[in-house]
């Protein structure tokens, strides 16, 4: 039977942000001051758009742990009001357009320090490089790898002329899911998607069969 916290997180990994909170919120009234819980539960309102809420919980993070990192980076970006950093309703951004967006688990993620400070809804960068995709945030640092099989069909849409935004949509530990949005596609590929399903990507890549005369 799945445990009430990793419910918690794979909830949150869904975005079902609402859920998160209230799986969250029961396992708080068990335990009251389980840091990555509230931790947790500050990033599930901070994804809903609540920053009081989450701010909140961070500082009460910091009065039981004063040097915990991941609510010291995220109080410091909910205070920072740089124009850069804007508070972003996460429930539309997250618009799901069959073909043009698809929510992608990273490999290969960057330390739990270098992604701890990530919050949901902000920008990465797509970055091609030896065949493969690299997600890199606003200060130029890598955060992920996209799966192969995404990087293979990608590669060939971005080098010809498709453009793409990346979101960071859930961080968890060592794990980081982004929102990737196709944004421009060129006339070339006008009747094909950017994401299709894992059985339509296979046959997408072999080669057609010629039928006999």
């Amino acid at each position: 039977m799945i445990s009430s916290k990793n419910q918690a997180i794979q909830t949150a990994l869904l975005g079902d942000w609402q859920n998160a909170i209230l799986l969250n919120q029961q396992i708080l009234e068990q335990e009251p001051n389980d840091i990555d819980t509230l931790n947790r539960l500050a990033f599930a309102f901070l994804s809903m758009g609540k920053p009081k809420d989450a701010k909140t919980l961070y500082e009460k993070v910091l009065s039981l742990d004063m040097k915990n990192p991941i609510a010291i980076r995220n109080l410091k970006r909910l205070n920072d009001t740089k124009p850069n950093r804007p508070n972003i309703q996460l429930n539309n951004l997250f618009i799901e357009e069959p073909g043009k967006t698809k929510v992608i688990e990273l490999l290969n993620v960057a330390d739990k320090k270098i992604i701890a400070h990530l919050r949901s809804g902000e920008m990465l960068s797509l970055r091609i490089k030896r065949n493969k995709i690299f997600a890199i945030d606003t200060e130029n640092q890598y955060i992920g790898m996209l799966p192969d099989d995404i990087c293979q069909r990608l590669i060939k849409f971005m080098n010809a002329g498709n453009v793409y935004e990346a979101y960071i949509r859930t961080v968890d530990n060592n794990r980081a899911c982004i929102f990737v949005r196709e944004t421009k596609r060129i006339k070339k590929f006008r009747d094909q998607p950017s994401f299709v399903s894992t059985d339509k990507a296979k046959l997408s890549l072999e080669k057609p069969t010629r039928k006999a005369k």
